[in-house]
């Protein structure tokens, strides 16, 4: 039975071959159909300056010019086409190659087969006379018909069948092999890593632990198995298709696949160096001027820092200004420093980026003026008890385009920036601590009653309010006098305006308490008449407990 591994390890051999093989076979180029004579074009006046190399098995023999009727790769093609015939035919020896003079060219044949043209101009190209030009193409050409003819021998093709099985089995083993170290490898990272470092913890707060090690460095293992399989495989594959006269193009478009892609790369690296030098200067210069001014408005904000008629709520909201305008004022002098700045695309994507921000930013920038613009008027601070419009709740965040409220019943309210900048906004918190904040109530009293009798009993109803203030006293005001009761209103100062429904439910409480202990009928709202007997419960009934169905039943 096969190990996982090793099924692995063949399957994806097998792929990478496939797929560079499919590649390589889209990549080769077409050839041209020539006629047999092509190059015998006598029209010298049009000649091109573009040379093209005429290859044999992928080895380059030589270059030639274009001429007036076709281009230089044609004529190459051509040339490669009927040397690789010649060589292909065993009637025709390589000791056949002969020079013919014919008018102003000179002409190549193998036995009766004609091979190249050769004219004045051809030899101008290479700046050497046309006979020793014709003399070096001839050898050359008799060198490569003597090596294509070896290469398919049937000693030399038995010979590389040979090495190229043996090379494959050889090259199946280290990928096994490398598979195997690289398992090893993570199984040793992984026990060493749970071994040793469980977690690392700073006050009770587990900042990381032994598993997000091992998932980066398992990480970091991964890339570069797969780095080294796609390595070794290209190289091997480069070699076993090298060995076959066949497929000795393959091997070089398939390397030149893998390989273009990385000096581009490096080309690119070298040509952008300067650039990214400036950009990380750049960068580091922006970093450290955030820092700085991170340090200052947080000193600032913290009271380290005082500086006359800045409040320090203002500073961390006009640090995200600065490092706003830090950052773009950053990205406009780095922008012609990046890589395809100028490029098309890269403008097309920064006019799409334009209009997307121009079509929804019309209440984006209203928010986030009205969000700023409040926190320097000082509406309110987090944690403050406001109101605005028909919403009272607890400030719980102010962000830079929405406010959050947390009303009483534990509801969260969501109020755009803008919305609370048109909008009257009562602080209940912002007085409370150095002033007080005044809580009031109104009741109506008949005129039998004496003024000065209900006054005392409301100011005694706040003085047993827990939670309102001794000092200032409570104070009360006549507001009304109506036909049946005179409204009176107390007035108590409280500094916590956190639980202002509760402080109202307290002195309501004990208005009433106050009231039935003296006998003295509220009379609000007012009544048309007045009752033939007061409205008021005895003390010896305030704490007489509910009666409950069940004991009605009982009963």
């Amino acid at each position: 039975m096969k190990h996982p591994g090793d099924l692995l390890a063949i399957s994806t051999f097998r792929e990478a071959v496939f797929i560079a093989s499919l590649l390589c076979l889209l990549l080769i180029p077409s050839r041209t159909v020539a006629q047999e004579n092509f190059d015998a074009d006598p029209e010298l006046p049009g000649i091109q300056q573009a040379l093209a190399p005429v290859k044999v098995d992928g080895k380059v023999l030589f270059n030639v010019r274009g001429m007036s009727s076709y281009t230089a790769e044609q004529r190459a093609a051509a040339i490669s086409k009927r040397i690789k015939n010649a060589a292909a035919d065993q009637s025709v020896s390589v000791d056949s190659l002969k020079i013919i003079t014919d008018g102003d060219h000179l002409s190549i044949y193998a036995g009766g087969n004609f091979l190249i043209n050769i004219y004045e101009q051809d030899a101008g190209v290479e700046q050497v006379s046309r006979e020793t030009l014709a003399y070096v193409i001839k050898e050359k050409t008799r060198e490569a018909m003597k090596l294509y003819r070896l290469d398919r021998s049937r000693p030399a093709l038995i010979k590389k069948s040979t090495s190229a099985l043996i090379a494959l089995v050889i090259q199946a083993l280290a990928l096994v092999i490398i598979l195997w170290l690289f398992r090893l490898l993570s199984r040793g990272f992984q026990n060493r890593i749970t071994s040793r470092i469980d977690h690392l913890e700073t006050k009770s707060f587990s900042l990381i632990r032994a598993n997000q090690i091992w998932k980066i460095y398992y990480s970091v293992l991964r890339l570069v198995k797969i780095v080294i399989i796609v390595a070794f495989v290209a190289f091997s594959l480069d070699y076993l298709l090298g060995l076959f006269p066949w497929t000795k193009n393959l091997s070089n478009y398939f390397l030149k696949l893998l390989g273009d892609p990385f000096v581009s790369m490096g080309k690119g690296l070298l040509h952008f160096l300067p650039d990214l030098a400036y950009l990380i200067v750049l960068y580091f210069i922006a970093r450290y001027l955030l820092k700085l001014s991170r340090l200052l408005f947080k000193g600032i904000q913290e009271g380290g820092i005082s500086i006359k008629k800045f409040d320090p709520d203002w500073a961390m909201p006009t640090y995200r200004i600065f490092r706003i305008f830090v950052i773009v004022f950053a990205v406009i002098i780095a922008y012609p420093y990046i890589p395809g700045s100028d490029s098309s695309a890269f403008k097309g994507i920064s006019v799409f980026i334009g209009v997307l921000f121009s079509l929804g930013s019309s209440s984006f920038i209203s928010n986030l003026i009205a969000g700023y613009s409040m926190t320097y008027r000082g509406a309110f601070k987090t944690g403050d008890r406001i109101q605005v419009g028909d919403q009272v709740g607890f400030v719980e965040e102010q962000e830079v385009l929405v406010t959050r409220l947390r009303t009483i019943k534990n509801e969260e309210v969501i109020i755009p920036n803008s919305s609370m900048l048109s909008s009257n906004i009562i602080n209940y918190s912002k007085k409370a601590a150095e002033q007080g904040l005044i809580i009031h109530t109104t009741v109506g009293i008949g005129y039998e009653t004496p003024w000065r009798m209900v006054e005392a009993m409301l100011k005694e109803a706040a003085d047993r309010t827990e939670g309102l203030l001794k000092e200032p006293p409570p104070f009360v005001l006549q507001l009304s006098l109506g036909d049946f009761a005179v409204n009176y209103e107390i007035n108590a100062y409280t500094n916590d305006a956190s639980h202002l429904k509760r402080l109202y439910t307290l002195l309501h409480q004990n208005i009433l308490d106050v009231f039935n202990e003296n006998n003295v009928q509220i009379m609000t709202p007012a009544y048309e008449t007045d009752p033939e007997i007061p409205k008021v419960v005895p003390a010896e009934q305030w704490n007489q407990p509910i009666t409950t169905r069940k004991e009605k039943g009982e009963k």
